[in-house]
């Protein structure tokens, strides 16, 4: 089976051969062809991973394949990288393709400015990566029971530099045709200043005008929530 449309939320599902095209049919890669592709595409994607977060990036090679081909790759295509990580005391050894020396120094500067982020951005996608690498513990509460939510029903990210800093909860509000902002958390080690509050005005204006909304409005609650 395989997902022919959508009407809103509800997939769609018809037989895979009224949806997929023959061509793509044709040609059936071998399991090491398939590995390689995996494993290729996510260490391109990732930048640098161990090999359990290259099995994991694309969840279709075991750890054990992943590892395997790193291994293999060692000779001219993979080289070993120290990655200093938020919550640990010594770098962690992953694998990098051999240029990424060149890669970060080519690297433009981080802006000075806040970005809110998607709950599904890349640099959120492996859960655990993010933690480690940012010490920034991140769930998705979409599905969690309001009661039982520590945060909100969709919490958005806050990144500012090379840092989360927190996470806000908004919405779009059409009766008011306003951005909501319903609560605001900080990381421990993040002040509310003067000047971080207006970069995040600043990002959020951009997401009123991104969602057509006339103004942005705090909901009261949103500031008792918010971190000192």
């Amino acid at each position: 089976m395989a997902i022919c449309h959508r009407k809103g939320f509800q997939k769609v599902y018809d037989l895979s051969k009224r949806v997929v095209p023959a061509r793509h049919n044709a040609f059936l890669p071998d399991q090491a062809a398939f590995i390689d592709w995996a494993c290729s595409t996510a260490i391109d994607r990732l930048g640098f991973a161990t090999a359990g977060e290259i099995s994991a990036f694309w969840g279709s090679v075991t750890p054990k394949e992943a590892a395997d081909w790193c291994q293999a790759q060692r000779a001219g295509n993979l080289t070993e990288v120290d990655i200093e990580n938020a919550n640990e005391s010594k770098p962690r050894t992953a694998f990098a393709r051999p240029d990424i020396p060149d890669h970060a120094r080519a690297a433009p500067a981080l802006p000075n400015r806040i970005r809110i982020l998607s709950p599904f951005d890349p640099a959120l996608r492996d859960r655990k990566r993010t933690e480690r690498l940012f010490g920034f513990e991140y769930r998705i509460e979409v599905f969690v029971p309001a009661s039982k939510r520590k945060y909100g029903y969709y919490v958005f990210p806050i990144l500012e530099g090379n840092q989360l800093i927190g996470r806000i909860d908004m919405k779009r509000d059409r009766d008011s045709d306003a951005l909501i902002v319903t609560g605001l958390w900080l990381e421990p080690t993040t002040r509310r200043s003067k000047q971080r509050m207006a970069k995040l005005e600043a990002e959020l204006d951009r997401y009123r005008r991104f969602t057509g909304c006339a103004r942005v409005m705090w909901h009261p609650q949103a500031y008792s929530r918010a971190a000192p």
